[in-house]
């Protein structure tokens, strides 16, 4: 009889820190092993994932199985709740049933940063990712661009990994420019991009976020975009279809369109929410580049914990 299991297009992987490699002062980057991530869809660019990690005191976090886990997970008591955040995959290696996921090291004090200071081998984590077994689009992947045109990627280094994952997946004859801001010029990474994208690190030492970022951005736009006109009024101008602000300290900043028309350029655009919202206001207000051409996404927001 013909099976009856239905295969949704995420699903939950008990995996074990496999290894351990401190790439720079301010990335870990942890390879998750265990069976069944042959099924892991390997989709590439930004795919973000799920990651449920140990409580206080413990080396094992744990998810309810099956498509209603994030409804059984909420219905968890506290202290029995595994903390779950966002992360994007660095590589996939299906045949060594093996994921690779960079953390930022940001000495913040959260669950993240507390998990990766005392992580070990064998320490059993789960995972929510996509499966292979799925036949159509999975979700979780930002980055479409159109066929043509230049391309600008830019973030602060909670987007270094996904940027990377991105520059790595380009066809050959891709052009365009990858601004990555990190807190070291220790952060460097080694990444391989098509020889028509120029990859620039940007180091900001004591620097607040986007210090180095935002004027980088806005030199290039100048140089991209000269003669463009705003595609919107600016915030809080009078007249029509004005460009709408977001307030990033109660709303999460996330514009994606579901596709990209033909555009001269495509910016993809993530990090610290304050930081990636100037450069939205720029880049549309101010030089008119329009909302089906770029994706602004706030990872996270100084000041204010990830929930």
């Amino acid at each position: 009889m013909p099976s009856t299991v239905t295969v949704t297009p995420w699903r939950v992987f008990n995996v074990e820190v496999g290894a351990l490699r401190r790439l720079s002062p301010s990335f870990l980057r942890v390879t998750f092993a265990g069976p069944g991530l042959e099924r892991f869809a390997d989709n590439g660019y930004d795919q973000r994932i799920k990651l449920a990690l140990p409580l206080p005191g413990s080396r094992v976090a744990e998810l309810p199985n099956g498509p209603d886990w994030y409804q059984r997970w909420r219905e968890l008591p506290d202290d029995r709740r595994s903390p779950v955040r966002t992360y994007t995959v660095r590589k996939v290696r299906q045949q060594l049933r093996e994921v690779d996921v960079d953390l930022v090291l940001h000495g913040d004090g959260g669950p993240a940063t507390r998990w990766a200071g005392r992580a070990r081998r064998g320490d059993r984590l789960a995972l929510v990712g996509p499966d292979a077994g799925y036949p159509g689009r999975h979700g979780g992947v930002e980055f479409r661009p159109p066929r043509d045109g230049l391309l600008l990627l830019a973030g602060d280094e909670t987007a270094a990994p996904a940027i990377c994952a991105i520059l790595e997946r380009l066809p050959a004859g891709a052009r365009g420019h990858a601004l990555i801001e990190v807190p070291d010029p220790g952060d460097v990474l080694p990444v391989t991009a098509p020889p028509g994208v120029t990859v620039s690190w940007l180091a900001r030492g004591g620097g607040g976020y986007g210090s180095r970022l935002l004027p980088a951005v806005t030199a290039l736009a100048a140089e991209l975009l000269p003669a463009a006109r705003p595609a919107l009024a600016p915030v809080g101008a009078a007249g029509p279809d004005p460009l709408m602000d977001v307030d990033v300290d109660r709303e999460i900043l996330w514009e994606v369109p579901p596709s990209s028309a033909p555009a001269s350029l495509y910016a993809w655009l993530a990090g610290e929410a304050g930081v990636i919202r100037g450069l939205r206001r720029h880049l549309i207000a101010e030089r008119g580049l329009g909302r089906d051409a770029v994706a602004f996404m706030g990872y996270w927001r100084l000041g204010r914990a990830d929930s």
